[in-house]
């Protein structure tokens, strides 16, 4: 997984889950990736701990690539999330 920032032009979509728990954080950036085109960036909000834990790996067997990750100043954390091609 990579610490950079990734492009503010590549992403499509910004998905605030902070205060979210687990597994529902999980199931909403699931659903959202679903509704965007193979290959597009999804911009992800998770809190430390298992939201951080848990939602990457799950997304990542799902079929889709976590691009970059990076803490905010703000003490959350934003996953660079690439929709697999699920077909």
């Amino acid at each position: 997984m990579m610490a950079e920032a990734v492009p503010p032009q590549d992403v499509k979509l910004v998905l605030d889950q902070r205060g979210i728990p687990c597994p529902l954080n999980y199931v909403r950036a699931k659903l959202r990736l679903e509704r965007m085109a193979p290959g597009e960036l999804l911009e992800l909000w998770l809190d430390a701990g298992e939201p951080l834990e848990q939602v990457p790996k799950s997304l990542t067997m799902a079929g889709h690539s976590i691009e970059g990750q990076q803490a905010a100043p703000e003490g959350y954390y934003i996953l660079w999330v690439r929709r697999g091609d699920l077909a």
